[in-house]
């Protein structure tokens, strides 16, 4: 055993040591934040271990915090004996003993990859910790593993200066599987860094831990399972949407929802599969995977799919608008799911509730909407990601429910979901309960018509006394939901989808806009010019000021800016579509310069070499034709066509042409 590699870290926040113990508390239940090959630990046993008074192998079990106490006293005694000439010397009297599982993520071969077993010994008085590899003899008996040994130090140097560690083998007691246990390297220079980063970090996460209310070894292993049973998806996807992390991500959601309902039979001691019903299902994915599994349910959307031709008839989805009303509930539903679900999301607890008794629900939030159409943010100290949770589980709670929440492992920024599983009102009590969501209703209502009026400057008060001040009364229509919607004026998506992203822009309107916007740029004062020399011959190129994409705004005139607020992104959307020209880096719009472009990291080489080829010299060049100084890059150089004589037809409408 030797020093791997060292980082010196200044605690400039005076949270060390304690912050080093949060860092290692990460590594050892989130190990894949840092190892991106492991789905995760379970960590099976935990507790406290007091060393004998002989200082030798003597150990007893003390009080252990976690389930599992026997099986940690049953593995300590097995390799005790051999354990004391791994862990450094000078060991405190008081150790911390964790059993942990690593779980990993891929399968070599097409075959599991077994779960490794580690015995985690902390000394915490003198900042250590000893990673022990375990495996079973031909007995059936635990036993050190003599290799992939590691271990990580804490020290204090002076003051504020600390030094995070890793002590480690060599290269020949290392054995690198890719997977659980990366090349030894990898130690030192990435896991290493992070420990030390985590550290010092003094920003809690306002969020929950991932797969925080299922088992995550169980979650592991089904989700194998259904990503192998479902791949083949990916290649007959017929949306234009990525089928990778469409696919991938449903097969998540899909697991995770399987894991909690079989969790929930166990509670309950049911045997029958739960039913379910996908408001807003989408692809029909999800409810493809869960009808395939055994679950009887189905899926409605505004908008029937290419896809949903696939499934086959076993797989239930109807094309229907859903409009919240007695017309839409589920008495005979035990779980309604919202996943990205868009305008339903925050009617589907209220849906739940009105079902029936035993209704549940399971939103994944993604567009942030109200009752009454989109979200208004109300706190400036939250993200608006985490105020629009808070507003979706206060509508839980409203509807009666104790709302819980996770946060999935999916491709997705957005993947933080709530679920409503119980009831924390007696039957009795659901007369009032639905009279109180009403209320509630009725006041968000109010809310929007108030900050609607605060727009157009027909209302100064604030706009939190006046929710707070909004009539209990409710109007007569909004009242009688007995035989109605139970929001009149409530616009479901339409059936066609329409296209918003600034594509559907009249060319010449876009065109005016980029060369409004590139002039206000380049005539910006103080304007920036860098050297250019073609062929020895020396000039500077003006690429302008950067400004930010309020000052933008203001320079334009209240038509364009009302015609690009109605597509998403408005003016962003634009400028970032017309890559070409401009560059928007943290809210600053800047003029393109060419000369300073690298390559994309994310796209393989020889997939960047094939696009190029087709897109080059298709379009003509921007520069040339409008940049006062021309383009700043020679003909052969740049990939836009520097007058029409160098322009080429793109293969791709060749082959269009050679289809018809």
């Amino acid at each position: 055993m030797g020093l791997l590699g060292t980082v010196v870290v200044r605690d400039d926040g005076a949270v060390l040591p304690r912050g080093f113990w949060a860092a290692v508390r990460v590594w050892l239940e989130k190990p894949h934040v840092a190892n991106r090959r492991l789905c995760g630990a379970v960590i099976e046993a935990e507790g406290a271990v007091l060393l004998g008074e002989d200082g030798d192998a003597s150990l007893q079990l003390g009080s252990c915090e976690e389930l599992g106490a026997a099986e940690l006293g049953r593995l300590w005694r097995e390799v005790c004996g051999d354990l004391l000439p791994f862990l450094p010397a000078g060991l405190s009297r008081e150790l911390r003993a964790v059993l942990r599982a690593l779980l990993p993520r891929v399968r070599s071969a097409g075959h599991p990859t077994p779960t490794v077993k580690e015995l985690v010994v902390q000394d915490v008085c003198r900042g250590s910790v000893t990673f022990l590899p375990l495996e079973e003899n031909s007995e059936g008996k635990y036993q050190i593993k003599k290799c992939n040994i590691y271990q990580i130090q804490l020290t204090h140097i002076k003051d504020e200066e600390w030094s995070v560690s890793v002590i480690a083998p060599s290269s020949e007691d290392w054995f690198s599987d890719g997977i659980t246990y990366p090349k030894l390297s990898w130690l030192g220079d990435v896991l290493l860094s992070k420990l030390a980063k985590w550290s010092v970090e003094q920003k809690c996460s306002e969020f929950r831990s991932t797969l925080s209310l299922i088992p995550i070894a169980k979650y592991s292993k089904l989700y194998q399972d259904l990503k192998e049973k479902y791949k083949e998806m990916v290649k007959v996807w017929p949306e234009v949407t990525d089928p990778e992390k469409f696919v991938y991500e449903d097969v998540a959601i899909a697991t995770y929802l399987l894991v909690l309902w079989e969790e929930e039979r166990k509670e309950k001691g049911l045997t029958k599969k739960q039913s379910f019903v996908d408001l807003g299902c989408g692809n029909g994915l999800l409810v493809h995977i869960l009808s395939n599994e055994g679950h009887v349910g189905r899926g409605i959307d505004v908008r029937r799919r290419k896809i949903w031709n696939i499934y086959g008839p076993e797989t239930h989805l109807e094309e229907s608008s859903i409009v919240p009303g007695d017309s839409h509930v589920f008495p005979d539903t035990d779980w309604l799911i919202g996943n990205h679900s868009d305008e339903l999301t925050p009617w589907i607890p209220v849906i739940a509730a009105r079902s029936s008794y035993s209704c549940r629900y399971f939103v994944l939030p993604c567009c942030f909407f109200d009752f009454h159409g989109k979200y208004s943010r109300r706190q400036s100290k939250k993200t608006q990601y985490r105020e629009y949770l808070d507003f979706v589980a206060e509508v839980g709670c409203v509807c009666g429910f104790h709302v819980e929440e996770d946060c999935l492992r999916i491709p997705s920024t957005k993947r933080v979901c709530l679920i409503g599983k119980n009831r924390i009102y007696p039957p009795t009590e659901r007369s009032l309960i639905d009279e109180q969501i009403t209320q509630f209703i009725h006041s968000r209502q109010s809310c929007a018509v108030v900050a609607h009026d605060r727009e157009d400057g027909l209302n100064h008060n604030s706009h939190s006394d006046v929710c707070k001040g909004a009539s209990s009364e409710l109007p007569e229509n909004v009242m009688e939901t007995a035989s109605g919607i139970w929001m009149p004026g409530f616009q479901p998506r339409e059936k066609a989808e329409q296209t918003r992203n600034c594509a559907a822009l009249p060319r010449d309107f876009v065109d005016g806009v980029v060369l409004n916007v590139a002039n206000l740029l380049l005539n910006a004062v103080p304007a920036k010019s860098c050297s250019n020399t073609h062929g020895g011959n020396e000039n500077t190129w003006n690429q302008g000021e950067s400004l930010t994409l309020k000052e933008v705004a203001e320079h334009l005139n209240k038509e364009t800016l009302k015609r690009l607020k109605s597509e998403y992104g408005g003016l962003q959307t634009l400028l970032k579509n017309n890559h070409q020209v401009f560059e928007v880096l943290d809210g600053r719009v800047h003029i393109r310069d060419w000369r300073k472009e690298k390559p994309s990291r994310k796209t393989k080489p020889e997939v960047k070499r094939c696009l190029s080829a087709e897109a080059f010299k298709t379009r003509l060049c921007w520069f040339f034709i409008h940049h006062p100084d021309g383009c700043s890059l020679p003909s052969e150089s740049c990939p836009y066509a520097h007058g029409t004589e160098e322009l080429r037809q793109s293969d791709t409408i060749k082959k269009k042409k050679h289809i018809r």
